[in-house]
C-alpha cells in the first residue's frame, strides 16, 4: 500500500472531522490503525480538541491520574521444614597448586578414571538419596539428576545442599573438578 495524494487527502479530511484512526484505516483499506497514526504524525497534523479546535500534539492527551495499586495481601507464614538428618561430610580432595607460567604441569591422574572409592561413595549417596521429582526440589535440596529423564525411573538426589552450591557434598566433588583435571581430559 502506498500513500497516494488521494489517500492522504482522505486521511486529512477524516482526521479533521474527528474520525478515529481505526475508522480511517477501515475506509482507506489495506492499512492499519498504527499506520494511520504514524502518517498523521509524519504529516504534522495536530490532535483534535474537544470542540473541533486544534490542539498542538504535545498538549493533546491529558496525563492520566496515577492508579493507586491495591495493597498486597499479607504474606503467608513460612511453612515448617521437617528436620532432615545431617548428611555425613564427604572428603573433598585438596586442590593442587597452580604451576607457574612456563612450567610443566605435575603428573596427575587421568580424569576419565573414576576411583573405586569415589564410585562406591556415589553409590552410597544414591542409596541415602531422597529421590525427589523436579517439582519437589527447593533451594536447599541437591539437584543432581539420576537416571534417564525419558523414563519413569528418573529422580533427583534431594539430600541437603552444600553451602552456596546446587548439590550435596558428594555430588559437588563430582561436578566441580579442578581446572587441571579438565585440562587433562581435553588432551
Amino acid at each position: 500500500m502506498s500513500w497516494t495524494d488521494e489517500r492522504v487527502e482522505t486521511l486529512k479530511r477524516m482526521w479533521t472531522e474527528g474520525q478515529s484512526a481505526s475508522q480511517i484505516a477501515k475506509v482507506l483499506g489495506g492499512v492499519t490503525r498504527n499506520a494511520v497514526i504514524g502518517k498523521v504524525h509524519r504529516l504534522g497534523l495536530s490532535n483534535r480538541g474537544a470542540e473541533g479546535e486544534e490542539v498542538p500534539v504535545a498538549e493533546a492527551a491529558p496525563m492520566p491520574e496515577p492508579v493507586q495499586p491495591e495493597p498486597a495481601p499479607a504474606p503467608e507464614p513460612p511453612r515448617p521444614v521437617p528436620p532432615v538428618a545431617p548428611a555425613p561430610v564427604a572428603v573433598v580432595p585438596a586442590r593442587r597448586p597452580i604451576a607457574p607460567a612456563g612450567q610443566p604441569l605435575p603428573p596427575q591422574p587421568s580424569a576419565n578414571e573414576i576411583s573405586p572409592e569415589a564410585l562406591a561413595s556415589q553409590r552410597e549417596v544414591e542409596k541415602r538419596a531422597r529421590r525427589l521429582s523436579l517439582m519437589e526440589l527447593t533451594e536447599r535440596t541437591c539437584k543432581w539428576p539420576i537416571g534417564d529423564p525419558a523414563t519413569e525411573d528418573f529422580w533427583f538426589c534431594g539430600l541437603p545442599c552444600a553451602a552456596g552450591k546446587p548439590y550435596c557434598e558428594a555430588h559437588v566433588g563430582v561436578a566441580f573438578q579442578p581446572m587441571s583435571a579438565r585440562r587433562d581430559r581435553r588432551r
